[in-house]
C-alpha cells in the first residue's frame, strides 16, 4: 500500500490493518520509518473523524480516585471539608477554580479537564 492521505473509512481500516503488520518492524529500518508516517496519518484522521472529548470532571476524579486508590479522605486537601468532598463527588457543588488549582498542583491533574462544565444538581 502506497502512503496516502486517509479519506474515507475504508482507507483508515486499511491504513490500521498496515499499521498493524507493521508494528514489530525493527527500529530504523524502513519499515519502521513507514509506520511513523502512517501513524501520523492515522491520527490526523481520527483527530478530525474521531475525536476522543475530555471526560467530565467529576468521574475523571472518580477515576483517579479508583486507579490511584484514594479515598475521599485523600482529596480534603484538594477541595475541603469532608461535607465539601461529598458535595462535589455527588455533583452538588461545582468544582471553584481554588479547587481545581489544588487538585492540579497536588495530584498532577490536567486542569482543562477539571474546568469543563458539567451539570450539577440542585440541593434538596
Amino acid at each position: 500500500m502506497e502512503l496516502k492521505p486517509i479519506k474515507t473509512e475504508r482507507d483508515y481500516r486499511a491504513a490500521l490493518k498496515l499499521a498493524d503488520t507493521l508494528w514489530d518492524a525493527p527500529e530504523g529500518s524502513a519499515e519502521a520509518d513507514r509506520l511513523d508516517v502512517l501513524t501520523l496519518l492515522i491520527q490526523a484522521y481520527e483527530a478530525k473523524h474521531h475525536p476522543v472529548r475530555d471526560p467530565e470532571p467529576v468521574d475523571f476524579l472518580l477515576y483517579v480516585m479508583e486507579q490511584r486508590g484514594l479515598t475521599r479522605k485523600d482529596l480534603e486537601p484538594y477541595i475541603g471539608s469532608r461535607a465539601r468532598v461529598a458535595e462535589v463527588l455527588n455533583r452538588i457543588r461545582p468544582l471553584t477554580l481554588e479547587m481545581i488549582r489544588r487538585l492540579s498542583e497536588g495530584l498532577g491533574l490536567p486542569a482543562e479537564v477539571l474546568v469543563q462544565r458539567y451539570e450539577v444538581k440542585h440541593a434538596a
